[in-house]
């Protein structure tokens, strides 16, 4: 009756390890905005293109992704679910100082 490990990890090794191949988000293959500061709209990036939306939900089926709101404030019909949405993400990303951060407030229209 020797411990037995409940569960192995792929090829031994720890979950916690430094990946040799860090994640990224802009690149081939990749379905990210660029942030561009001088954009607007899509052009100022700092968001999911489309494409990406569309295969992010192909690989993970029942999800509610969905892009940005990039109507201005001012189309928007007050009290509608879109301007819920931006007014939500407007709020919820106050503090985004960075490029990106910023580049998505912007094409949010915050």
């Amino acid at each position: 009756m020797g411990y037995e490990q409940p569960f192995k990890f792929n090829n031994g090794a720890s979950p916690f390890a430094k990946n040799a191949n860090p994640r990224k988000t802009i690149g081939p293959g990749k379905n990210f905005n660029k942030a561009n500061a001088t954009g607007t709209g899509g052009a100022a990036g700092g968001g999911m293109t489309q494409k990406g939306v569309n295969e992010y939900k192909s690989k993970n089926p029942g999800s509610k992704l969905q892009t940005a709101v990039t109507t201005p404030p001012s189309k928007l019909k007050k009290g509608s679910k879109a301007a819920g949405r931006r007014k939500s993400f407007c709020a919820r990303s106050k503090s985004w100082n960075g490029e990106r951060g910023r580049a998505a407030r912007r094409r949010w229209n915050c």
